[in-house]
C-alpha cells in the first residue's frame, strides 16, 4: 500500500479511499455563461472536480461564477503569471493548477504559496512532455518517463522550499507507455497525491482506449487518486469514460453490462439490444451484474453468473435473475422486461 499525503480538494479529500473524476471546461475563457452551462453538465453527468482555463485577469470572474453554479471543487488552470493565481485564491478557487518552475523567481512561488496555505487551497503541478525544462531535455535526450518524473519532483521542491506540501502531481504523455512508466516511478518517489491522465489522447474513440489502458493499469496497481479521461469530444463524454474505467477496475459501483459478442447461432439483433440496454442502464447506481447474451450455448451460463440476465432465442429471450429461470419474452419486450426486473432489485436495494 503506498504511504500518502492525504490532499483536500474543497470537499474532496484525497487521501486513496475513494478516486475522483475530473474533468476541464472546454467552452473559451471570454465566456461566461457558457462555462457555467457546461458546469452544470459536467456535475449532472457525475463529475466530482471540475478544471477552468484562466489565461488572463479578466477571466478570473470565472470562479465565482461557476462556483456559485456547482457544490464540486473548482481548480483554476494557469500559466505562467502568478498574480492570476492569487487572483483566483481571493475569489475562492479551490485548486490552482500551476508549475512553479514557469512563474517566475522564488519570490513568486512564494507568495503563490503563502497565499494557498493560508486559504488552504492545494496546489497541482502538471507536468506533461511539452513542458519539461531545456536542462531535462537536454540531460535527457527525449520526454521520458525518467525526465517527467525529475521534472514534477523539482517542481514540488520549490513548493517544499516555501514549506508549502498540499501538493497534487500530474505527469501526463500522449503516450501510454511513457505514461504508466512514468507514474509508477513517481509513485515510488513521492507521498504526494497523483492525478491521472494520458494527455491528448485523442478523438473519443481512441483517446478512451487509451486512457483506458494507461489509467487502468495504474488504478489496478493502486496508484491514483483522482482522473481525467482526456477526449478530443464533450467533456460529459469524459465523465462517462472515467466512470466505466473506475467500474471495471472495481473501483466505483454501478451496473456492470455482460454481452457476447454474437456469432452464427444468434437470433435476435443482439448489438441493437445491447446498446439500448446499455444506454438505459448507466445513470442507475446500483451494483449489480446485467447479462445480455445472444443464445443459449454461453447464454444461460453467463446469464446464471449475473444478478440479471437474458439468453437469446430464435426473435426471443428466456430472462433469469440469480440463477433462476424468470419466463420467455418476446425480441421486441426484451428492454421492457429487462428494466422491470431491474427496477424490482432496485427497490429492493433501497428496502435492505
Amino acid at each position: 500500500m503506498r504511504k500518502l499525503h492525504p490532499v483536500k480538494v474543497g470537499n474532496c479529500t484525497l487521501d486513496g479511499s475513494k478516486i475522483y473524476i475530473q474533468s476541464m471546461l472546454s467552452v473559451p475563457s471570454t465566456d461566461i455563461s457558457g462555462n457555467v452551462k457546461q458546469a452544470v453538465e459536467l456535475e449532472k453527468a457525475g463529475c466530482e472536480i471540475i478544471r477552468v482555463s484562466v489565461p488572463d485577469m479578466e477571466s478570473v470572474r470565472l470562479v465565482s461564477e461557476i462556483k456559485n453554479a456547482v457544490s464540486i471543487p473548482l481548480v483554476a488552470d494557469i500559466h505562467f503569471d502568478y498574480k492570476i493565481a492569487l487572483e483566483c485564491a481571493e475569489a475562492g478557487v479551490d485548486k490552482i493548477r500551476i508549475n512553479p518552475g514557469n512563474i517566475g523567481g522564488m519570490d513568486r512561488v512564494k507568495a503563490v504559496a503563502d497565499r494557498c496555505r493560508r486559504g488552504g487551497i492545494p496546489i497541482r503541478i502538471g507536468v506533461n512532455s511539452g513542458s519539461l525544462e531545456k536542462e531535462i531535455l537536454a540531460k535527457y535526450g527525449r520526454p521520458t518517463a525518467e525526465a517527467l518524473v525529475e521534472s514534477a519532483v523539482g517542481h514540488a521542491q520549490l513548493l517544499e522550499k516555501c514549506d508549502f506540501s498540499d501538493i497534487v502531481i500530474s505527469i501526463k504523455s500522449s503516450d501510454v507507455k511513457t505514461m504508466i512508466e512514468a507514474y509508477r516511478l513517481a509513485a515510488d518517489k513521492t507521498e504526494y497525491p497523483l492525478h491521472l491522465g494520458v494527455t491528448e489522447a485523442g478523438t473519443e474513440h481512441m483517446g478512451i482506449i487509451k486512457s483506458a489502458v494507461g489509467i487502468g493499469s495504474l488504478l489496478c496497481d493502486g496508484i491514483g487518486e483522482t482522473i481525467r479521461v482526456s477526449l478530443t469530444a464533450d467533456p460529459v463524454k469524459e465523465v462517462y469514460a472515467a466512470k466505466d474505467i473506475l467500474s471495471a477496475v472495481g473501483r466505483r459501483s454501478g451496473i456492470k453490462l455482460v454481452s457476447c459478442p454474437t456469432c452464427g447461432r444468434t437470433r435476435i439483433n443482439l448489438i441493437k439490444l445491447a446498446s439500448e440496454v446499455e444506454n438505459a442502464v448507466k445513470d442507475i447506481p446500483l451494483d449489480i451484474t446485467v447479462a445480455v447474451m445472444g443464445c443459449a450455448v454461453n447464454g444461460p451460463g453467463e446469464a446464471k453468473e449475473a444478478d440479471i440476465g437474458i439468453a437469446g432465442g430464435d426473435g426471443c429471450a428466456v430472462l433469469f435473475r440469480k440463477g433462476e429461470l424468470l419466463r420467455k419474452v418476446k425480441e421486441e419486450d426484451i428492454l421492457s422486461e429487462l428494466m422491470l426486473e431491474i427496477d424490482k432489485l432496485r427497490k429492493e436495494d433501497k428496502n435492505c
